[in-house]
């Protein structure tokens, strides 16, 4: 059942974890669970350190960060590898939180191909340890979190998969707001990729992937403006009409979503359908003894070979008016 750990990365952020599969791919079954290096089932969302240090497996949050330089690298979950389809998250309203396919309406998620892009456009996931708190009004926005932990899109070279944890360098951000709901985009690229060094400008690092990767950006904003429209939703809109904020401006609004993380895990505001259970988050009175956080697992369907047929997303594309 247990995925070994496969130490993606020259970094081996991913050898300090493991993941093992509950359920079938395309299914609504399907778990994906967090081990770490000592074998014990963790949440991804609150047991993996936001800051990447060399001891964040016992130390939670990790009293050092690992750096490139003077860089701070985080720890980034990939939920959605670059160029698939498939809705993948953080179940965030379940204990341990694992990796599921997300539905709707008792349907599985799939997003549209938005022409010219195939799927999501970048290795897709999350930064642990951060929440976007949905009564908290943002002030640079004027509207309240989305109610789940900070979105990550990373523009490396390598595609990555499902589960993954990977150490990366902030670029920037992007304001989404998404239905009325503040959704930011942090933009990153895996520490150990090689172009990461290329991009090395003192506060602009978005101007230097303007350079290197010229269209990227661009792309970027189109796909979000545009993703949910095939279901007949409206377009997204943005903060600062579109503008990309620099590394400084991203790292303040993780450090935000940071201290809603830490009001939430120690009972200090209301997370609602939220679950908070976690093995390592000192002082949390969520913590959850080993034994009990296995019971969670093996309480999963058992992991069954033979994925069904998933739905044919790759043959038909959104052709923006």
């Amino acid at each position: 059942l247990l995925l070994a750990a496969r130490g993606w990365g020259r970094l081996g952020a991913m050898s300090r974890y493991s993941t093992e599969q509950r359920g079938r791919h395309n299914s609504p079954d399907y778990r994906l669970y967090f081990k770490n290096a000592d074998g014990k089932y963790i949440s991804p969302f609150h047991d993996i350190p936001l800051f990447a240090g060399p001891k964040e497996d016992k130390e939670i949050p990790a009293k050092r960060s690992k750096t490139t330089g003077s860089e701070v690298l985080f720890n980034m979950i990939v939920e959605v590898p670059r160029w698939t389809n498939a809705k993948m998250e953080i179940a965030t309203e379940e204990p341990l939180n694992p990796i599921k396919h997300d539905t709707k309406k008792g349907k599985l998620r799939y997003v549209a191909n938005i022409f010219p892009h195939k799927g999501y456009i970048w290795n897709y996931g999350a930064l642990p340890q951060t929440w976007e708190d949905p009564t908290h009004t943002d002030n640079l926005t004027g509207c309240c979190g989305d109610n789940d932990p900070i979105d990550v899109c990373e523009i490396g070279s390598k595609v990555r998969s499902s589960g993954e944890i990977v150490q990366v360098k902030v670029l920037g951000v992007l304001g989404l707001v998404d239905e009325g709901e503040t959704d930011w985009k942090i933009i990153a690229i895996s520490a150990d990729d090689p172009e990461a060094q290329k991009i090395h400008g003192k506060y602009f690092y978005i101007d230097d992937v303007k350079k290197h990767k010229p269209g990227y950006l661009e792309a970027t904003i189109d796909w979000f403006q545009l993703y949910k429209v095939p279901d007949g939703k409206p377009e997204n809109h943005f903060a600062f009409n579109g503008e990309f904020k620099n590394k400084d401006f991203a790292v303040e609004i993780i450090k935000s979503t940071h201290e809603h993380w830490k009001a939430l895990l120690h009972k200090k505001v209301d997370g609602g359908a939220i679950k908070c259970t976690n093995i390592l988050v000192s002082g949390s009175p969520f913590c959850c003894s080993e034994e009990d956080a296995r019971s969670i697992v093996q309480s999963a369907p058992a992991f069954m070979n033979g994925d069904p047929v998933s739905p044919e997303v790759d043959s038909w594309y959104f052709f923006p008016k």
